[in-house]
């Protein structure tokens, strides 16, 4: 997690530094500070530091990982990195409630935003309870009492 919480932590603090020096040019340059964009870099660094951080704090909780230490060998980190479920058609249904809670959002209309984040909160719930239901049924499926 060091290694992650190395890149988001650099990345907010060359953004603070850039807001600091947009600032700077601006005023310089332009005879007034050029309000949007320095919060906009302010904002940004903000938003990386909160990933950043919470990488770094867990990794003082666990004990380094393989990519964490420089003497690691590339064999230790060989095999299984998680389980994705390769027959799942529900992140599909999660990005399409998403895109329509995206254009709700883009057109404003408050009720389709409302029809978007209820579907999501559906695909959320079968993506996440697919496996607990058993075997490759659909969360719609009729229960096999065979």
């Amino acid at each position: 997690m060091k290694s992650e919480a190395r890149i988001f932590l650099g990345v907010a603090i060359f953004c603070w530094l850039a807001a600091i020096a947009y600032g700077v040019w601006s005023d310089l340059y332009q005879g007034h500070v050029e309000v949007v964009g320095v919060a906009a870099l302010i904002l940004s660094g903000g938003l990386l530091g909160i990933p950043g951080s919470f990488f770094y704090f867990v990794s003082r909780r666990i004990d380094p990982r393989p990519e964490d230490r420089a003497d690691a060998e590339i064999a230790e980190m060989a095999g299984d990195l998680g389980f994705f479920s390769p027959g799942s058609y529900w992140p599909v249904a999660v990005a399409g409630s998403a895109a329509l809670t995206g254009v709700g959002l883009a057109f404003a209309q408050l009720w389709l935003v409302i029809v978007g984040v209820m579907t999501i909160l559906f695909t959320v719930g079968g993506l996440l309870f697919e496996y607990y239901l058993g075997g490759a049924r659909g969360l719609l499926d009729p229960p096999n009492h065979g």
